[in-house]
C-alpha cells in the first residue's frame, strides 16, 4: 500500500481514477469546502471515509504536512515505454527521460511541469533514483495521478530503444553545444535531465543525439534540474504551438 497526503494531491488522486483505495482519513474537525468536496469524490467512487486523529495521520503520512486529509492507496502503476508512445497527445511525441533524479520535490516539479507542457510520459530508472512517492505526488499537485511514468532498468539502453523507434533524443548539459532554442523542437523528440548535481552520466551524454545547454549570466553555472527542465519543455511546447 502508498499512503497519499495533502488536499489537492488526494482530490486529484481520486478524480483521476487511477488506482485503487482501501481508505481517506480527515482529520476531525475538518468540514470546509474542500474537504466535503473529497468527500463526494469518495462517495462516488465507492471509498470509504474515516474520521482519523491528527496526530495518527502524521505517522501515516510521515509529516505533519498533510492538511489534515490522507489516503491509503495501492502501489502506483508504471507504465511501459509502449504505453507512453501509443497515447501520444499531440502530432510529434514528447517523452521526458530522467537520468536518476534522487530528490523526490524536484521528481514532482518535473512531473508537474511535464504534464502541463503537454509530454505524453516520462521515463525513470528502477535503480539509484526516486520513484513516485507519497512527497513526489504531493509535489506534483496531483499530475502523476494523470501523466504516464515508466520505470526502465536501464536508461543507456531506452534512450538506444527510443532512437530505434525515430524519436531524436535532446540531453540538457552545461557542457551543451547549442541553446536549448536552437533545436527545432517539431520532431519527434525526447528530452534527457540529469541527476542532481553531476547532470547526465556520460554513457547517457554520449548516446544523446544533441546536448543543449542554459545560457547563465550570472555566475552560478547551472539551474536546478527542475527548473531547468521547465525550461526546455516549455520550449518545445511554445514551438509546437507556434
Amino acid at each position: 500500500m502508498q499512503v497519499i497526503f495533502g488536499i489537492h494531491a488526494v482530490e486529484e488522486a481520486l478524480a483521476a481514477r487511477g488506482r485503487g483505495f482501501e481508505y481517506v482519513g480527515v482529520a476531525p474537525g475538518r468540514g470546509d469546502k474542500r474537504i466535503q468536496h473529497i468527500v463526494e469524490l469518495c462517495r462516488a467512487a465507492g471509498v470509504a471515509v474515516r474520521t482519523v486523529p491528527r496526530d495518527q495521520l502524521t505517522r501515516l503520512a510521515k509529516t505533519a504536512s498533510h492538511q489534515g486529509v490522507v489516503a491509503v492507496t495501492a502501489e502506483k502503476q508504471y507504465g511501459s515505454v509502449d504505453d507512453l508512445l501509443e497515447h501520444r497527445r499531440g502530432q510529434h511525441a514528447f517523452i521526458v527521460v530522467i537520468d536518476g533524479v534522487e530528490d523526490p520535490h524536484n521528481l514532482g516539479a518535473i512531473i508537474r511541469t511535464a504534464e502541463g507542457a503537454g509530454a505524453d510520459g516520462i521515463i525513470i530508472p528502477e535503480r539509484r533514483a526516486v520513484g513516485v512517492t507519497a512527497t513526489v505526488v504531493k509535489a506534483s499537485a496531483g499530475a502523476s495521478e494523470y501523466l504516464p511514468i515508466a520505470k526502465v532498468t536501464n536508461i543507456s539502453r531506452t534512450i538506444e530503444d527510443l532512437k530505434a523507434r525515430n524519436i531524436w533524443t535532446v540531453g540538457l548539459d552545461e557542457r551543451g553545444d547549442k541553446r536549448y532554442d536552437q533545436i527545432d523542437y517539431k520532431i519527434d523528440c525526447a528530452v534527457v535531465l540529469g541527476a542532481e548535481g553531476h547532470g547526465l552520466h556520460e554513457q547517457i551524454r554520449k548516446k544523446c543525439d544533441f546536448l543543449v545547454s542554459i545560457p547563465m549570466a550570472g555566475k552560478v553555472p547551472s539551474l536546478n534540474v527542475s527548473v531547468a527542465g521547465a525550461i526546455v519543455m516549455y520550449e518545445v511546447a511554445r514551438q509546437r504551438r507556434g
